[in-house]
């Protein structure tokens, strides 16, 4: 084998962390595109397009998240049921307000792959409105960015 050769990373090597982060004031994008980079592993140096090698993330205060500009009364969540007059729309304060959780979910699930790999890494987020998490049995590590 030549001792130049890329190392890929084995499904058994992947030694997996959680990490709680705390997004409270933290920017909407800015904290999606990390959390983003920590699902998939790409903070690692065995770090593989191909496998899920990447760690748990624990999201708290997510109803304390900031959106810049003007993008709270601007920005639109849309869903479309499939019937004629289904569209349904939302301002991101309105969202922000009835579903956090759901608002930072789907900022992070849009910065991973959209595949079936994606899929499993995004059952690796966790995110929580408020301060508490049931999740302290994992002893999670606070990452700061």
């Amino acid at each position: 084998m030549n001792a130049n050769a890329t190392k890929m990373a084995k499904s058994h090597e992947i030694d997996r962390k959680w990490y709680v982060i705390d997004a409270d004031g933290k920017v909407l994008g800015r904290l999606a595109t990390e959390v983003a980079n920590i699902l998939r592993g790409k903070n690692k140096p065995i770090f593989s397009p191909h496998m899920d090698c990447g760690d748990f993330v624990v999201i708290i205060n997510a109803d304390k998240v900031v959106l810049t500009g003007n993008k709270l009364d601007q920005k639109l969540y849309k869903t479309y049921s499939g019937y004629c007059g289904g569209l349904k729309e939302m301002t991101y304060r309105k969202f922000l307000a009835e579903k956090p959780e759901l608002l930072v979910y789907k900022a992070v699930k849009g910065m991973i792959p959209h595949n079936k790999l994606g899929d499993k890494i995004a059952t690796k987020l966790k995110v929580y409105a408020g301060n508490e998490h049931p999740h302290a049995a994992q002893l999670p590590e606070v990452y700061e960015f």
